[in-house]
């Protein structure tokens, strides 16, 4: 009953590329080096050179949009902090009321004796 249905395509469409079984590792060749820096190249003219571009183009577009964005967020932490804290004085307020009023009760109580 609650077998997933996988789809068949008899033709495929586009370019199919086989799938690629890795060589076991016993096939591959051992390395053998006669001294330390036997593997170590040294040429200059092959050395990681700096791109040509920085990675992150900004354009005034993109940073009008970022502006917008961390203003946005700054806004939307800032309502949640707010709501927090205002949370915390109403409870502390009718925590307060609540306190004197239980005090008016007991003193009450007390007096009728």
């Amino acid at each position: 009953m609650f077998r997933p249905r996988i789809p068949v395509n008899p033709l495929p469409t586009g370019i199919v590329t086989p799938l690629t079984q890795p060589a076991p590792i016993s096939a591959a060749e051992p390395r053998h080096e006669t001294s330390p820096t036997a593997g170590v190249h040294h040429n200059p003219a092959s050395a990681p050179t700096a791109p040509a571009r920085p990675a992150v183009q900004l354009t005034p577009g993109t940073v009008v949009a970022l502006a917008a964005g961390g203003g946005a967020v700054a806004l939307v932490v800032g309502a949640v902090l707010v709501s927090m804290l205002l949370t915390v004085a109403i409870t502390g307020v009718s925590v307060a009321v609540i306190a004197v009023v239980l005090r008016l009760l007991v003193k009450d109580l007390q007096k009728g004796r």
